[in-house]
Order: structure tokens, then sequence, then C-alpha cells
């Protein structure tokens, strides 16, 4: 382990086959990689594009919350898409968990992920400040 790195696992299923961690702070940045609405193996909000956000994002504040931060830490969050028709769904699950701390933000879609019942995928990075 790097000096001064923390790294966080959150149970993905891909985590320990591909060898990543949810999370990673390092100094005063924390950053966290895609995110499905998987949690425990078991994919929640099947079909449901703005659950699914709801659950991703909730996964990956749960891994910055390890590292000290909250959702108000929040500098830059990612959201991919498999259609274009949802992104108002995920939208309206962003807003509601990042509407006061405004973050820059990525709408994007993509062609798939590793399991076709996934809908959203999310990013975020977060910022703790140099006295964290």
């Amino acid at each position: 382990m790097t000096s001064g790195v923390r790294r966080v696992a959150s149970g993905s299923p891909w985590e320990e086959p591909f060898g990543f961690s949810r999370a990673v702070a390092a100094g005063d940045r924390i950053l966290v990689g895609g995110t499905t609405s998987f949690k425990d193996g078991v994919l929640h909000g099947e079909g449901d594009p703005y659950e699914q956000a709801r659950t991703a994002f909730g996964t990956a504040l749960e891994a910055i919350a390890e590292l000290g931060a909250g959702p108000e830490d929040v500098i830059r969050t990612r959201v991919l898409l498999i259609h274009a028709r949802d992104v108002d769904e995920a939208g309206r699950a962003h807003k509601e968990l990042f509407d006061a701390v405004r973050p820059v933000t990525t709408f994007a879609v993509v062609t798939g992920f590793v399991d076709p019942r996934i809908l959203v995928e999310v990013e975020l990075e977060a910022f703790r400040g140099a006295d964290s």
C-alpha cells in the first residue's frame, strides 16, 4: 500500500476478480470508480433508471463516508446510461442528492455494461480540503 493512500471496497461482484477498489483517497482527493446498483450480489431497481441511479450514488456516497467525506465534498459526477431516454430519470435522482452541492457533471450514453440489466453506472470525485 502506498503511503497516504486509502482504499475502500464495497462488495461489488467485480472488485475481487478484476482487482479494483470502489474508492481511493489520495491526499485531499477521493475518487470513486464506476458504481452500479448491485448490492450484495443483487441488482436493485431492475428496469428503473431512477432507482438504479439513486442506489449507485448511495453506494458511492457510503464509500466516501468511510474516507471522511460527504455529499457536500463532491466536486464531480459522471452518469453513464444505456439509453438517452433515461437521462431525465437519472437526472432527477442526481438533483435530489446533489442540488445543494452542484458538482460538475457529465451525462453520457454508452454501448453497454458488463450485465445487460444495468441501465446506469455512476462515478464521483470528492475534495476533502487540505486539513483532512
